[in-house]
């Protein structure tokens, strides 16, 4: 194939052709020229910015037979072979398709040896950060003590997904997007040498909807040549990237700055009959705003305008526009351009959005408050000023009244008034409050400590008679007894209310079968348990509560002494 793509054909051969990256460019050929060359590179940046044609471009000076120097002559045999490919020693590598540890593995076998047909290996690994995690480590060892022969450059667009392990290895040169500037300069240059014919304004328009990236730029002024008859016309340029013209985009930006609504409909929909993407003109608009926001607060700084060229109609919108307009709309419309990118229907939100910013302009809210609001105030006025001069009178009198008509009047006002009793959380225990109560105060240690000891074949007899019954009873325990009801605390309510609703008569029948007695279980919570208890407590007389603590075992203080209390476990 003959034709060559127009990215291919200017791909820079030299460092001082690559546009927008003095600060990479320079640093490079210090170090070409004195030969400090780093034996590992690594190049992020956002795409088409120019990371892999300097990896080629190392490549082809550090072999060329005149180094050391500044820029490759792409003139000798090192430096065209390198360019057309013959040259078996400058390896590219996409990892986007090459990610695994076989591959990794082949470049550390062959990287040992010389290079036949130029001084230096060098490898390029582009996409780099599409690696496994076992490439990486595969890689690790070669990038920290490589051959004197060999250089390594890694390219990425993602370098936070590189593990900084091999970040540390590099020296590491961010490439930034390129200026609307250097881009339409360089295609002003690539266009006169192509003898094609541009108007300045279709190059601005290539420029911005490259967003900093020349292969982009170059690919979209491709197409353009394509496209256009003779001359690459603006409309030309807005037809095969789907953007609008700055005309338009001033036109519908008065029309929501005069709070023009039908103007504003009428450019959505002329939009979509020309078949433009709503998405891309509310970023159209967007970015206008902030030129305009920008030109506003900082004049004469125009190069830093993102999307406008300054004419006559961004000059007056500029001027009509307040600040706080321009922040409010812009608000709005960011908030829109959210949901327009997830929605099916991206006109709707476009019309909406265009239509309340119109109406924000307006002073307005609603269409349909606007009207009403403005012919019924006049009628209403009056009544209300009447209303309210008939409630000053009212309260002009009841302050000058004296104090003892005011309690005659008012003689319930003397009366002291009645303080809400306070509410009581009382023990929690739900519905079971005063069973609570009643087991607690005939309760004994004794009566528990023997219900205790018979309680694992308790649980065996519940699981015989239902395993679903000891599962949800499992975390339960018996805190206290009086031979009648059986108190059980639960960590869990879930297990709690099963146990109560669905359970209740297995696990008492069982309680039966094993003690021989009959008792009625009463659940609660475990933290409802120890405010329960706590409240018992303070509410018994001090003699009382010492004549309730159990008495001493003199084994257990024997064991104590013996061994320590930490080390000691009591079991009933």
């Amino acid at each position: 194939m003959g034709y060559q793509a127009l990215y291919r054909v200017w791909r820079p051969r030299q460092l001082k052709d690559m546009a927008g990256q003095e600060h990479i460019t320079k640093t490079l050929q210090n170090a070409l020229e004195q030969e400090k060359f780093s034996h590992a590179y690594l190049f992020s940046g956002p795409r088409g910015t120019g990371k892999t044609s300097a990896a080629k471009i190392i490549a082809k000076a550090i072999n060329c037979e005149h180094a050391p120097v500044r820029e490759p002559c792409n003139e000798c045999r090192a430096c065209r072979g390198i360019s057309d490919g013959s040259v078996v020693d400058v390896i590219e590598i996409d990892a986007a398709s090459n990610n695994g540890v076989d591959e990794i593995r082949y470049i550390r076998e062959n990287v040992m040896s010389a290079p036949r047909d130029i001084s230096y290996k060098v490898y390029i690994i582009d996409e780099v950060h599409m690696l496994s995690t076992g490439a990486f480590n595969a890689l690790l060892k070669t990038l920290e003590e490589p051959p004197k022969h060999a250089v390594f450059i890694l390219a990425t667009t993602e370098p936070h997904k590189i593990p900084l392990t091999i970040v540390s290895r590099c020296q590491r040169f961010d490439f930034k997007r390129i200026t609307t500037k250097a881009l339409t300069d360089r295609m002003n240059y690539i266009i006169s040498q192509q003898e094609w014919a541009a108007e300045e304004e279709a190059v601005q328009l290539i420029a911005r909807a490259a967003e900093g990236g020349m292969r982009d730029a170059l690919s979209l002024l491709d197409q353009a040549s394509s496209f256009a008859e003779d001359t690459i016309t603006s409309d030309d340029v807005l037809a095969i990237t789907g953007a609008v013209s700055q005309r338009f985009l001033a036109e519908t930006i008065r029309s929501i700055l005069a709070g023009d609504t039908s103007a504003a409909v009428r450019a959505a929909d002329r939009l979509i009959q020309d078949g433009k993407d709503p998405v891309r003109f509310m970023e159209d608009v967007i970015y206008y705003l902030r030129d305009m926001l920008v030109a506003k607060t900082a004049p004469n700084v125009d190069e830093i305008l993102d999307r406008v060229m300054v004419d006559d109609a961004f000059k007056e919108l500029t001027g009509q526009a307040e600040l706080s307009w321009i922040y409010k709309v812009l608000n709005e419309l960011n908030t829109h351009f959210q949901q327009m990118k997830w929605s099916s229907h991206p006109k709707i939100f476009l019309e909406m959005a265009l239509i309340q910013t119109a109406y924000v302009s307006s002073g307005r809210t609603e269409p349909a408050q606007g009207r009403e609001v403005s012919s019924v105030s006049s009628d209403t006025y009056e009544r209300l000023e009447k209303k309210i001069e008939q409630l000053e009178q009212k309260l002009n009198k009841v302050k000058e009244a004296p104090a003892s008509e005011k309690t005659e009047e008012n003689p319930s006002s003397q009366a002291p008034k009645r303080k809400a009793a306070p509410r009581t959380g009382g023990s929690q225990a739900l519905g079971n409050d005063g069973k609570v109560r009643e087991t607690i105060q005939g309760a004994s240690r004794e009566k528990l400590q023997e219900l205790t000891g018979q309680w694992a074949a308790v649980m065996q007899k519940v699981k015989q008679t239902s395993v679903p019954g000891h599962a949800w009873i499992s975390d339960a325990k018996p805190v206290a007894t009086n031979g009648e009801k059986l108190i059980l605390a639960f960590q869990n309510e879930m297990h709690r209310s099963m146990v109560d609703t669905k359970f209740r008569d297995a696990i008492e029948s069982s309680i039966q079968e094993v003690t021989g007695r009959s008792l009625e279980t009463v659940t609660l919570l475990n933290q409802q348990w120890e405010k329960v208890k706590q409240e018992y407590k303070n509410q018994q007389p001090a003699s009382e509560e010492k004549e309730s603590e159990p008495e001493k075992d003199p084994f257990v203080d024997e064991a104590i002494k013996l061994v320590g209390e930490d080390l000691l476990e009591i079991k009933d």
